[in-house]
Parts: structure tokens; C-alpha cells; sequence
């Protein structure tokens, strides 16, 4: 059967340049998904960056080994010394409407994402840390361009990234970026330099865990010199579900994407699968915005790795001198559970996922932004390659379509036989004029290409 092709799926030009490039060096999966995620973390700031958290699903090729780490946020208050302040309330429109989120120092939860790069790259990299991350250091002296899709994000989440210092980046002279306009951090290659050259444990016991403290706290947070020194990388079981005869392993998210795969109706052509699928898919509550970024990798030796990072919406508390934005997390209501004690990690959305075939090779490496739109967005892709015959590229571009109680949301130009399938069976329709990036931002690489999600700007880059 035909092998998956070496290559790099994400959401922004150089995100993906970066990842082949390492590539093309000798680095593994784990080499250049790293160092492209650390490119997100300059190139992709509307979505995340060293303040986030994420996880990590990584594929051996020689074993047949499926791994997930956990290096999601932490809640905070080890230290045990500070009460949070109030956190600030703005308002963010999405889908049209406005919704209220809380950003500031009370909504910072302990950073994951210096620590999971760096455990990603201890357990499965072959090139040296500092030639890993010298590419990102690289872009953040220079600055990137902001993709129009990330520019439309910005837009609706200004009243979150523009505030405070974030308004001379994202906002300079009063007017928002535009599209393929320069995107650059002062400071950031700063920081760059120094988790080259100091590793990650510069933001937790180094030079700059006091600077992160002393910020946090100053904007009324509670993050303390022992959340950070006793942060650690999980990892996390895999489960795994069947599509189509292949097997589709991942983490146990918040939305049950691997169970929801398990439910889905043993018959999957189209236009009948629709109200099963649908009803698989059902999401209950209110949908919110998710700044969320995929990179998806595989090497030539057919390891993958796919990385899905966040920083919330950000909080609007940046590191002086170092270019970076502090998560929100703590400020994100869906996410809080009646379980978040101390060193507690958060919930998420978030799942890396890897689909094996009958013979036990890699088919197709994925993720997805999204919030919880995620699994509908990873659960119409893989129906498109595993079951209609679409190539990677294909199956991410076409339209889709998310469940919110009794509501069935379409994309522009999903087909008429499969929504008048839904109606039928009782669903309510809405119909969208568009593509739009509410319906998530899948990154995959398979054995029918490699793609990133237009609805995010994405690229997906062959070897």
C-alpha cells in the first residue's frame, strides 16, 4: 500500500517552511514539528504562542508506537500566597454576536508549551535543540506577514489581543493589521535566543520564571515560583476507534472526538450517513471562540507528529522585553471544571490524531484549531479520505457542517440531498453564506497529500 510522503501541514506559510526545512537537515518529525510550532509562536500569535499549552501525538513508524503528551496549562496556586484579582471582562464577536470572555493576569494558568517542546524533543528528536529552534529565532527578528484569514481573526478578537500592550502590535495608529501586512514582536528573538541556548527551563526555574511571576502577579494573577518549578509533561493514554476499517488513535478530549468516531453509523455513504453523523456529533451549549493552531509532520521514515497548541485568547499580559503574550485559559467558561485545585491541569478540546491502516502503516497524521468545533472538523476530513476517496487536500477545503443542539450549521455549498436529509429527520437548518473559520482549521498529512485548512490560511508542503 502506498506510503505517506514526508512532509508539513499548517496554518501559515512560514510555519510550514520552517518544518521542511528541518526536514530537509536530517531532523525527524519530532525535530521539525517542534521547530515549526516555535515558528507558530512568532509567525501565528492570533492563535498561540510560548504562554499556551497544547499536546502532542506522535506516531514510531518502527514499533507502530502511538504517544500522547499532555502539556496543556496548569492551574495555579502552589505557592498558596495570593488571592487572584478580578479579571477583566471584553467583549468578542463571533458568529455574529457578541460574547463575553475574561482576560488579565486572573485568567493566566501555568505555560506548558517551552516544557512539551522540549519533552517532544528529548523523546524523539535527532538534531540539536538549538538548531531546532534557531529558524523561529530567525523569524522573530524579522517579523512575519499576517495571512488574510489570520487578519479576519483579529478582527473579531481584537478587543482581546489589542489590549494593553498588545494594542501597538496588533492595533498600531488605531487600525488593525490587514492582510500580508508585517506581523513583528520586539523582543521575542530575545527569548528566542535564550530557550536555544538555556532550554525550556528558563521560563520555569531560569532567568525568566521570575520575570513570568512578577508580571502575572503584578496584573492581579497568582502564578508562583512553585507552580512553574513543579510543572510537569504527561503523557496520556491513547485510545483508539475504527473508521472505515482503519484505526484512528487519539487522546480522550473534552468533546469525545474517539468515542464519537465509535458511534458513528456502520453505513457511511452518502447522502444517508448525514442525521447519523449528526447525531454523533450533537454539541450541547454555547459555541465560543477557539484561538487554536495545528502543525501536523511526518518524516521521511514514517514517524508523524501533529502538535495542537493554544493561548486562549490571550490575556492581554505580556512578558516586558520578551514579545510574549500570556494564556487566558483560566478566563475560558467552558473549560472550568469543579475539579481545579492547584497544579490541577485544564481541560481541552484540543486532539492531535493519527489514523493507522489494516497494515499497520501510517494513513493520515491530523489536527485541528477549532475549540469545539475540532472533532467536526476531524471527523469530516478523515470521513472524506477514509471513505468518499478524496485527497487530503480535498477533504479539508470541502464544506462542512456543525451540530449545536437542535441546529444543524452548514458551510456554503454543503450538498442539498445530504441537508434535506438532515431536515428530514428533524434537524433545524442554518445555512452559512460562507467558508468560514468558525468550522475549524484542519492540518493533515496522509497518503493522499498534505494540506492546511483555507479557512485558516493553511499550507501543506511535500518533501
Amino acid at each position: 500500500m502506498k506510503s505517506v510522503a514526508a512532509g508539513v501541514a499548517a496554518s501559515h506559510p512560514a510555519t510550514a517552511r520552517t518544518g521542511v526545512r528541518i526536514l530537509q537537515a536530517g531532523g525527524s518529525a519530532a525535530d521539525a514539528a517542534v521547530g515549526a510550532v516555535l515558528a507558530c509562536c512568532v509567525a501565528e500569535t492570533v492563535y498561540t504562542g510560548l504562554g499556551g499549552g497544547g499536546f502532542a501525538t506522535y506516531f514510531e513508524a518502527s514499533t507502530g508506537a502511538v504517544t500522547c503528551l499532555d502539556f496543556f496549562v496548569a492551574v495555579p496556586g502552589l505557592d498558596g500566597d495570593r488571592k487572584p484579582e478580578s479579571m477583566v471582562a471584553v467583549d468578542v464577536f463571533f458568529g455574529g454576536l457578541p460574547q463575553t470572555y475574561s482576560i488579565g493576569g486572573a485568567s493566566v494558568a501555568v505555560p506548558g508549551i517551552p516544557a512539551g517542546l522540549g519533552e517532544v524533543h528529548r523523546r524523539w528528536g535527532r538534531l540539536p535543540w538549538p538548531e531546532v529552534v534557531a529558524p523561529a529565532a530567525g523569524l522573530a527578528r524579522t517579523g512575519v506577514l499576517l495571512p488574510a484569514a489570520h487578519a479576519r481573526t483579529l478582527e473579531s478578537c481584537a478587543p482581546a489581543l489589542a489590549y494593553g500592550e498588545g494594542a501597538a502590535l496588533y492595533q498600531p495608529g488605531g487600525r488593525l493589521l490587514q492582510g500580508d501586512e508585517l506581523l513583528f514582536h520586539p523582543g521575542l528573538a530575545t527569548a528566542m535566543d535564550a530557550l536555544a541556548s538555556d532550554g525550556p527551563a528558563v521560563f520555569y526555574t531560569g532567568a525568566y520564571a521570575d520575570v513570568l511571576v512578577e508580571t502575572v502577579r503584578a496584573a492581579g494573577g497568582t502564578i508562583g515560583p512553585a507552580d512553574l518549578a513543579e510543572y510537569r509533561v504527561h503523557e496520556t493514554p491513547v485510545d483508539h476507534a475504527t473508521m472505515a476499517g482503519y484505526r484512528v488513535h487519539a487522546r480522550h478530549d473534552l468533546n469525545r472526538t474517539v468515542d464519537t468516531i465509535g458511534a458513528l453509523p456502520d453505513d457511511l455513504s452518502r447522502p444517508g450517513r448525514a442525521p447519523g453523523v449528526a447525531s454523533a456529533l450533537l454539541n450541547r451549549g454555547k459555541q465560543r471562540l477557539g484561538d487554536t493552531t495545528n502543525v501536523s509532520v511526518v518524516d521521511p521514515e514514517g514517524n508523524a507528529c501533529v502538535i495542537t497548541t493554544t493561548l486562549g485568547l490571550g490575556a492581554g499580559v505580556w512578558l516586558p522585553g520578551l514579545g510574549i503574550n500570556l494564556n487566558s485559559m483560566l478566563g475560558e467558561g467552558e473549560l472550568l471544571t469543579d475539579d481545579l485545585v492547584p497544579g490541577r491541569r485544564m481541560s481541552s478540546y484540543m486532539c492531535p490524531l493519527v489514523v493507522i491502516a489494516p497494515d499497520g502503516g501510517l494513513t493520515v497524521a491530523a489536527g485541528s484549531a477549532g475549540a469545539s468545533r475540532i472533532r467536526t472538523a476531524l471527523v469530516d476530513t478523515l470521513l472524506g479520505v477514509l471513505v468518499d476517496g478524496l485527497s487530503v487536500p480535498e477533504a479539508i477545503a470541502r464544506p462542512r457542517f456543525h451540530v449545536v443542539e437542535d441546529t444543524v450549521h452548514a458551510e456554503a455549498g454543503c450538498p442539498p440531498a445530504e441537508l434535506a436529509a438532515l431536515a428530514d429527520a428533524g434537524w433545524q437548518i442554518v445555512e452559512w453564506p460562507e467558508i468560514n473559520h468558525y468550522f475549524g482549521g484542519v492540518t493533515a498529512v496522509g497518503r493522499a497529500g498534505a494540506a492546511g485548512d483555507p479557512r485558516r490560511g493553511g499550507v501543506g508542503l511535500l518533501l
